[in-house]
């Protein structure tokens, strides 16, 4: 053991005095430039560990940089999206504005256009299922709506007002409920029948017509006033399509001219058909 240490301490002896001695022959040897050659290599390590720290830390601040810079888009996309939002609303609203001055408009011409008592009432809720198919307005009572008050709009009859109405709302059904009828003719022949809702496309089929009646499909259908409720001549739809039935009737469906699910302003009328109207058209 003491022989194996010896050896150790000589060749660590050896190897420092071997160390001293390069570094000696390296202060007192010059390079090709004329600098020490230690000082020369000295400065190559220490410059390619400074070129590489130089890298990364430009890489780093590379890094940085950029995601400094995607946090500013994130942001500049977020304010974006806000704003196209906001006017995407703006437009909503125009154009809601703008539908809603062409309603009172076409609303007024036709108050203006018909001698009849009327008042103008809005829409405030619908009520379209399979089932029951009404709408409320903001009108009531205290404004004389009556039960069977006969309700219209610029592109033709709308329903009635049903139930008790409230001081300030009534219920109107929709002519296209399952549950509504309405004397109806042909324009063009007089011919007469009644018109009724139905859970269809179209929603509406005119019954009680005779398999010889003249009948074609796009005649006009408008009120006879037979019921009593409604005004004579109002328009209630076009016919679409119309065959022989197997009985003494033709089977006739009817679409309406009003749109239902866009109507925002209608018109009540105040008072009932006259009595000169009630004269029940030809068969």
């Amino acid at each position: 053991m003491l022989v194996i240490d010896i050896r150790r301490r000589t060749g660590y002896l050896l190897a420092t005095v071997i160390v001293v001695q390069i570094l000696l022959i390296s202060v007192q040897v010059n390079s090709s430039s004329g600098a020490p050659l230690i000082q020369t290599v000295t400065f190559g390590l220490f410059s390619r560990v400074q070129i590489g720290l130089s890298d990364g830390l430009t890489s780093l601040r590379d890094v940085w940089t950029g995601y400094f810079a995607l946090q500013d888009v994130s942001k500049d996309n977020v304010r974006l999206r806000q704003e196209i939002a906001s006017l995407k609303l703006r437009l909503q609203e125009q154009g809601a504005m703008v539908r809603r001055n062409e309603s009172l408009r076409d609303l007024l011409a036709m108050d203006r256009s018909v001698d009849l008592s009327t008042v103008a009432a809005e829409v405030i809720a619908g009520d379209v299922t399979p089932w029951f198919r009404t709408l409320t307005i903001g009108r009531g009572a205290a404004d004389g709506i009556q039960l069977d008050s006969a309700v219209i709009a610029p592109d033709g009859v709308v329903g009635r007002v049903v139930g008790q109405p409230a001081q300030g709302a009534a219920k109107v059904q929709l002519i296209i409920d399952r549950n509504a009828a309405i004397g109806g003719m042909v324009e063009r022949t007089r011919v007469g029948g009644i018109v009724n809702g139905v859970e269809g496309n179209p929603p509406l089929t005119m019954n009680y017509v005779s398999n010889l009646s003249d009948v074609q499909v796009g005649d006009r259908i408008v009120t006879s006033s037979i019921e009593g409720i409604y005004p004579k001549g109002f328009l209630i739809g076009y016919i679409e399509r119309v065959q022989q039935g197997p009985n003494l009737y033709q089977e006739i469906q009817v679409r309406p001219t009003v749109d239902f699910n866009a109507l925002d302003h209608v018109l009540v009328v105040m008072e009932p058909p006259r009595m000169q109207e009630l004269g029940e058209p030809s068969q």
